[in-house]
């Protein structure tokens, strides 16, 4: 379901696929070739969504702008998600930015003012707190986050190998009307 909201209208590339089962609604701005599956939610009601080319957003996933309008935010509610982002079922993003080739991992939860380098990985059910600074090609685990060290060879595969598969698989679900 797309919607508008207080006069701003998602924009989608032509090439993107968006589940008809995905909400966005507000100030959206979705890339070529970036996919939403079910159940994800991108609200842009506190600021604008941008998602460069590529993007992955899977199913069940909140992206929500806003991240600085918190006290002490930097006050401008966008979000930014860079090219071929993946984000993994689940997830909760809420934070400032997220570099482009990086991996948020299942139920992973970005808070407000995060700012998530290029090439990281954010693993699986991890909380990275509000304002972390995620240097490129770092791993963060844990809850809260923190930085275990530099993105392995065989991490680094899921930050742009996932691509592999999930640009074929939502070509045939826009084809597929899905």
């Amino acid at each position: 379901m797309i919607r508008s909201f207080r006069g701003k209208t998602p924009v989608i590339a032509a090439s993107a696929f968006v589940s008809e089962a995905a909400y966005v609604v507000g100030d959206v701005i979705i890339g070529e070739n970036a996919s939403i599956f079910p159940g994800a939610v991108l609200r842009a009601d506190f600021g604008r969504i941008r998602l460069g080319g590529g993007c992955i957003v899977e199913d069940n996933c909140v992206i929500h702008a806003g991240s600085g309008l918190v006290p002490g935010g930097s006050g401008s509610g966008d979000i930014t998600l860079g090219r071929n982002v993946q984000v993994g079922h689940g997830a909760m993003i809420n934070c400032k930015s997220i570099g482009d080739d990086a991996l948020i991992g299942m139920n992973a939860t970005l808070l407000h003012e995060a700012v998530i380098g290029d090439g990281a990985v954010i693993g699986a059910a991890c909380l990275v707190t509000q304002g972390m600074q995620v240097p490129a090609r770092t791993l963060v685990l844990g809850v809260p986050g923190r930085i275990k060290g530099p993105v392995s060879e065989e991490q680094s595969w899921w930050t742009t190998g996932g691509a592999d598969y999930y640009g074929p698989l939502a070509k045939d679900y826009k084809a597929e009307g899905l």
